[in-house]
């Protein structure tokens, strides 16, 4: 990833959406070429100089302090996710930790305990670039049969774009899609040269028609809570409240685990499907 571009590219979207007014700065006579505000009305609420921002926005300013990005932040009105891309995309590159790009990720055995543990709900544990690492079986029963894909295309991203079937399965693919992007883009400013990421990157270009234009919106997302939506083939309809959690000892892993409200609709399409996907028991002799 080309971090002179990314910086500018993402400042560029930032100050774009915000207009003078919403800014509190006064009205400006002069013509005005871009959305949003431009460089030196950035400055200002930041308390910087033009000139610093203008080489900060080129990529040409070298680590700035944090008292310089958390003032940006501010001027930007930047989300907790996009303070942290800031960080990133400004820092020097980290030297890569072990297995960042190469090695595969494991899951430990207390993790996939727990998933077995929680066989009344979908649960599934997420590792760099949205790889599925471990899906129970009804994760695997209400999105896809991770288990049976070869290892490179477990992937949730890839699932969500370039697989038919998300599109049948996911209420609001569009929605959904578009933030899997913004997670893509928040996980390529940590890991700059990841090759697998960007192998992957570069497939969803190439292969999905809307990928281009999320990914252009420079938009960063952490996921940490919601509401998931599917329409599963036997089950129907289905809402799930999701929640997001980082294992300790691994900020590269993510638990998801998708909730259901007792004695809801869901709850029963879901315990329905539970005894349908049930591995059959074998009678004692």
């Amino acid at each position: 990833m080309d971090r002179t571009s990314e910086i500018a590219g993402f400042l560029r979207s930032r100050r774009a959406r915000i207009t003078p007014d919403r800014a509190g700065l006064p009205a400006d006579a002069r013509p005005r070429r871009v959305p949003g505000l431009r460089r030196d009305e950035v400055a200002r609420l930041a308390g910087i100089s033009t000139e610093y921002y203008t080489r900060l926005e080129r990529g040409r300013a070298a680590n700035p302090s944090p008292e310089v990005l958390n003032a940006l932040a501010r001027a930007l009105e930047l989300d907790e996710a996009e303070r942290e891309h800031l960080t990133d995309l400004c820092s020097r590159p980290a030297p890569a930790r072990r297995g960042a790009s190469g090695a595969p990720q494991r899951v430990r055995p207390g993790l996939h305990l727990m998933l077995q543990t929680l066989d009344h709900v979908p649960a599934f544990i997420l590792g760099r670039r949205t790889d599925v690492l471990a899906a129970n079986r009804l994760a695997r029963a209400i999105l896809t049969d991770f288990d049976a894909l070869p290892v490179p295309q477990r992937n949730l991203a890839r699932f969500y774009l370039l697989d038919p079937a998300a599109r049948e399965r996911v209420v609001d693919w569009e929605q959904l899609s578009a933030e899997t992007v913004a997670m893509l883009r928040l996980e390529a400013g940590r890991h700059p040269d990841d090759r697998r990421l960007a192998d992957l990157i570069g497939e969803l270009t190439l292969r999905s028609p809307k990928f281009t234009t999320w990914w252009n919106d420079h938009r960063v997302l952490r996921r940490t809570h919601g509401t998931k939506r599917y329409r599963h083939p036997l089950a129907g309809d289905l809402v799930f409240s999701y929640e997001s959690f980082q294992p300790a000892g691994d900020t590269d892993q993510t638990l998801c685990v998708y909730n259901v409200e007792p004695n809801s609709p869901t709850a029963e399409a879901i315990r329905l499907l539970d005894s349908w996907t049930a591995p059959a028991r074998t009678a004692p002799a």
